[in-house]
């Protein structure tokens, strides 16, 4: 039976994350580089004939209805592909984190699938199914580091130098919808433009919900004061609870508390699917 195996589901990091307004729906305008690193999940797919999508856990345990079965099921129905598949994950990036683990893994769901089930779907139909998902899923399928802006939907490739961070995730998560119900979060910073992020890309801006998110889970502010014990400026990624920091090659570890997880990543140029999809070159 046809498989597709060590098929990889990258993080990303967001370098600044600014709250630049709210809609009358209630939903959040923001702006945002979200930039890919190679702390990746691995996904195996084999084809199954029987049209069933079966999963197995290699590493984490994941929740029966996940984004990546999710994922499966969504392109069945939107294809009326008869075909099935059989996905073991090995989830490497922590939950909770603010790294879009689970939108990556939906992401390289739907590109792996649409090859082994030979569906020749392009990347514009993908980005549609995949905004079903989650909103930061479209941003993995097109493949490149981006400004982002809107509600997430606004995605503009941009070019950054190659660099090292620390990226630490304590052990406790943080809900994000508790971070943008909260009254304390600041909703009202200024918009920036591209050119201006690139005159200082790797300490530009600021991420308006940190502050929000250390008052709810403490783990953020110590890991942000690991960080600057080791002579370094960190942020907090997405709505957290990881944080990072920029670093040069080979700098000296970062020491971190039993249970919480530390790691040097380099950025990506490219996401390793880049390519998967018919329409792309």
């Amino acid at each position: 039976m046809k498989s597709l195996l060590d098929v990889p589901a990258p993080a990303k990091l967001n370098l600044f994350l600014h709250i630049t307004g709210r809609r009358p729906d209630g939903y959040h305008l923001l702006q945002s580089v979200f930039m890919l690193i190679d702390w990746c999940d691995t996904l195996h797919f084999e084809k199954r004939s029987d049209g069933q999508i079966s999963r197995e856990d290699l590493t984490v345990k994941l929740p029966a209805d996940d984004l990546i079965t999710r994922a499966a099921r969504l392109l069945q129905q939107h294809t009326g592909s008869t075909a099935g598949a059989h996905i073991a994950v090995e989830k490497r990036i922590p939950a909770q984190a603010g790294m879009g683990g689970g939108s990556s893994d939906a992401a390289s769901c739907l590109l792996a699938l649409n090859q082994l089930w030979d569906l020749h779907l392009d990347s514009p139909t993908l980005e549609k199914l995949g905004l079903q998902l989650g909103a930061d899923v479209p941003f993995f399928l097109r493949g490149r580091n981006a400004w982002v802006e809107g509600i997430g939907e606004q995605i503009t490739p941009v070019d950054l130098p190659p660099a090292q961070f620390w990226v630490i995730k304590p052990a406790a998560g943080i809900e994000t919808s508790q971070i943008f119900a909260s009254h304390e979060l600041q909703r009202a910073t200024n918009a920036a433009t591209i050119a201006v992020f690139a005159a200082d890309a790797y300490d530009f801006g600021h991420n308006d919900l940190q502050p929000v998110a250390q008052a709810l889970c403490p783990d953020v502010k110590q890991a942000l004061q690991v960080l600057r014990d080791a002579g370094l400026n960190g942020r907090m990624t997405g709505s957290g609870s990881a944080v990072f920091a920029h670093c040069t090659l080979g700098s000296a570890p970062v020491s971190v508390p039993d249970h919480w997880q530390v790691r040097q990543c380099s950025n990506m140029e490219v996401h390793p699917l880049k390519g998967w999809a018919s329409s792309e070159s």
